[in-house]
C-alpha cells in the first residue's frame, strides 16, 4: 500500500469506501482478534450515532466472533467515555467507531488498548503489515464463535466523575447555551449541566444518524454564538461529534479557541495548585504566544507533535497533568485518558463562576502572534505526498524557516484524517507572516 491506513487518530475515510468498508472491517476484527485479543479474548466497541455506525460494528463484530473473541457493545459514548471505562472492562482492547468532527458520510476507527491509551505508533505498524498482506486466509474454528454483550453506558458514568470535581449546585446562577454537536454527548451534555445547577439552552441534541456536526457542533459556532448574543446568555460551549474536543464563546458571540482554553486552564490549576509537574504541554501547531504567556506564569511549556495521543506521551514524560491542542482537544488526565470536552467546559465554568467576571473580562487571556492558516484540500493523500516530497517546496519552506528564525514559524503537514495540507505561518510582524504564507501558496500551486 502506498498511503498508510493509520493517521494520527486511528483510519478515517468516507463510510462504504475502502477502508471504511464492511470487509474491511471484518478482515480487521481478525487479524486483531489473532495479534491483540489473546489474554481476555473481549474487545469493547463504542461508536457515535452517524448513520454508518450500525454497518461498521455489524462487520467488526462478525469478524471478532467468528474468531471466538467476545464483543462488548457499549453503544452510543463519547470517545473519552469509552477511554475511560477501558480499564473496568477486563477487555484486551477497544474500539471507537467515530469520524470525530467530520461530517456524518466519513467515519473512522479509534484503536484503544486495554489501558484506554490510543495504540502506539508501533502497534498500529503493526497492524499496518499485517492488513497489508493481500491474500489474507480468515481461519474460524467451529468450536470458538464469541457472542455480543451489550454494557450499559452513558450519563450515570460521566455523573461519577462529574461529582469528583463539583457539587450539584456548582454552577447555579450561570446562564450557558451548550451545543452537542448531534453527536455522542447529546444524551449527557445537556444533563450534567442540569445536574449542576446552571439554567440552560440545549442545541444540536437530537441525532438522527445525518445531521451530527452539520451547522454545528465544534467547528460550525454560528449557531451557538447568535443563540448566547439574542439570549444574553453567559456563555456558549460547543463540542463536537464525539465529545472530545472543545470551543468557547463569550456572552458577546467571540469564538475562543483551544489555545486560549489551554491557557486559562493552565493559570486556573496553577492559582489552584492543581498542576502537576509544573509544565503544559500543547503541540508545535499552537500559537507562539501561548507558550509566551505561560512560560510568564512561571511554568514550564512543553510541545509535542500534532495529535492528542502524542500530547499525551509528552504529559506522562514530564509529569504535566494538563495539555491540549489549538484544535480544542483537552487533556486533564486527573479525571479522564484522553481529551474530553464535558470535563474541561466544567472546570473552565467553576473558574469562571469564582471570578464573578464576565467571560470576556477574562479572554482572551493572551495575545497572540499574528498568524495566517490555510487548509489546502486534495482530491487524494497521494497528491498530497507528491506535493510534499517535492524539492522546490522543501527548498521554500527551508528558505521560510531561516527567514523567521527566532521571532517566527512555518508549519507545514497533512492531516492525520483526511486529505488536506495544512499551512501556518506565524510572525510578531503580521506582513511577514502573510508575505510567507502567500510565497508557500504560490509554490505549492505549481505542483497541484
Amino acid at each position: 500500500m502506498s498511503e498508510k491506513l493509520f493517521g494520527t487518530d486511528g483510519i478515517r475515510g468516507i463510510a462504504n469506501q475502502y477502508p471504511l468498508t464492511a470487509n474491511f472491517c471484518l478482515k480487521l476484527a481478525s487479524i486483531l482478534s489473532d495479534a491483540f485479543c489473546t489474554q481476555q479474548h473481549k474487545v469493547a466497541i463504542a461508536r457515535d450515532p452517524r448513520i454508518s455506525g450500525d454497518m461498521l460494528f455489524s462487520a467488526l463484530c462478525a469478524g471478532f466472533t467468528a474468531k471466538g473473541i467476545n464483543v462488548l457493545d457499549l453503544g452510543i459514548i463519547p470517545t473519552p467515555l469509552c477511554t475511560t471505562l477501558m480499564p473496568t472492562l477486563n477487555v484486551d482492547m477497544g474500539i471507537m467507531i467515530t469520524a470525530s468532527h467530520n461530517p456524518y458520510h466519513d467515519n473512522g476507527l479509534k484503536l484503544i488498548t486495554a489501558d484506554g491509551d490510543k495504540f502506539s505508533d508501533s502497534q498500529t505498524a503493526t497492524l499496518e503489515e499485517k492488513m497489508s498482506v493481500r491474500d489474507y486466509e480468515f481461519q474460524c474454528d467451529e468450536n470458538k464463535i464469541g457472542k455480543i454483550i451489550p454494557v450499559e453506558a452513558g450519563f450515570e458514568n460521566y455523573l461519577q466523575t462529574v461529582q469528583n470535581l463539583a457539587s450539584s449546585d456548582a454552577l447555579t446562577g450561570m446562564n450557558i447555551v451548550v451545543d452537542a454537536a448531534n453527536g455522542a454527548m447529546s444524551a449527557i451534555l445537556p444533563k450534567i449541566f442540569q445536574f449542576l445547577g446552571a439554567n440552560i439552552i440545549s442545541l444540536a441534541d437530537s441525532p438522527n444518524g445525518f445531521n451530527i456536526n452539520q451547522n454545528c457542533g465544534s467547528q460550525h459556532t454560528e449557531n451557538l454564538c447568535k443563540t448566547v448574543i439574542e439570549n444574553h446568555y453567559d456563555l456558549g460551549i460547543a463540542v463536537d461529534g464525539d465529545g472530545d474536543r472543545i470551543i468557547i464563546c463569550d456572552e458577546n458571540g467571540n469564538r475562543l479557541d483551544g489555545d486560549q482554553i489551554i491557557a486559562y486552564l493552565a493559570s486556573y490549576f496553577k492559582r489552584h495548585n492543581l498542576l502537576k509537574g509544573n509544565t503544559v504541554v500543547a503541540t508545535i501547531y499552537s500559537n507562539l504566544g501561548l507558550g509566551k504567556y505561560i512560560r510568564s506564569l512561571g511554568i514550564d511549556y512543553q510541545t509535542s507533535a500534532v495529535g492528542e495521543r502524542y500530547v499525551i506521551e509528552k504529559m506522562r514524560q514530564t509529569g504535566s497533568n494538563l495539555g491540549g491542542e489549538e484544535s480544542g482537544h483537552m487533556v486533564l488526565s486527573d479525571y479522564s485518558r484522553t481529551g474530553d470536552a464535558l470535563l474541561t467546559a466544567i472546570v473552565v465554568c467553576l473558574g469562571i463562576k469564582e471570578t464573578g467576571k464576565k467571560v470576556s473580562q477574562i479572554f482572551p487571556v493572551f495575545t497572540p502572534f499574528p498568524s495566517c492558516s490555510k487548509n489546502l484540500r486534495f482530491a487524494d493523500k497521494d497528491i498530497i505526498s507528491r506535493i510534499l516530497e517535492n524539492e522546490e517546496v522543501q527548498n521554500c519552506i527551508t528558505e521560510i524557516k531561516q527567514q523567521l528564525e527566532g521571532h517566527g514559524v512555518v508549519l507545514v503537514r497533512k492531516s492525520g484524517t483526511e486529505p488536506v495540507i495544512r499551512l501556518k505561518v506565524e510572525d510578531e510582524n503580521a506582513d511577514l507572516a502573510q508575505q510567507n504564507i502567500d510565497k508557500l501558496l504560490n509554490c505549492i500551486s505549481k505542483y497541484s
